[in-house]
């Protein structure tokens, strides 16, 4: 859980900022926050996952972008561009590189057959994609306010992300290799 407040602390922070501020002053609270994360693994001499570097780099970008050029397209693109780097490093890895990142992270506790991990792996592809794409139309469509759009970056896409979480966990329920029940008992 501590782990999960951790990783969840720009983005509150963000929503934080926007509601008492403005867009510009939530970037810049994003952006400070993202990198006391990394200050404060560093000096915890914890381990700094890629996921962090990537979500450094992508905010230090496109959160410097939006500040320098008063513009804020840049800080909502950051979703897509997040979402998008992520499927391509899952299905790239799996096209180029023969391995299955999906099967890296959990094979340790799950055991399935590789036409299994595959589909796992592109499902996953497919919904960062996607993700992407809804950011993209709520952030560019004009069908959505600003506040409508912090919203759903902030609890709309963090709920995507649950709810296919969640589903991805049923599926692979179905699948998932358990040993022989022992019928030795008496």
């Amino acid at each position: 859980m501590k782990k999960l407040l951790f990783d969840l602390f720009p983005l509150i922070l963000f929503f934080i900022a926007f509601r008492m501020f403005d867009l510009y002053v939530a970037t810049g609270v994003t952006m400070a926050a993202v990198a006391v994360q990394i200050i404060w693994l560093k000096i915890r001499q914890r381990t700094i996952e890629a996921m962090h570097w990537i979500n450094l780099a992508i905010i230090m970008v496109f959160g410097g972008a939006t500040l320098l050029f008063q513009n804020d397209a840049f800080i909502k693109w950051k979703p897509t561009v997040l979402y998008w780097i992520f499927a391509g490093v899952l299905l790239g890895s799996r096209l180029f590189l023969q391995r299955n990142l999906m099967q890296k992270l959990m094979g340790a506790q799950v055991s399935l057959p590789t036409a299994i991990w595959d589909k796992l792996n592109y499902s996953w592809v497919l919904f960062f994609i996607a993700s992407g794409a809804l950011n993209l139309y709520i952030a560019f469509s004009g069908q959505f306010t600003e506040e409508q759009w912090v919203s759903f970056k902030a609890f709309g896409l963090l709920g995507l992300l649950v709810v296919f979480a969640i589903g991805q966990s049923i599926w692979l329920s179905k699948h998932i290799k358990t040993p022989a029940a022992n019928d030795d008992h008496v």
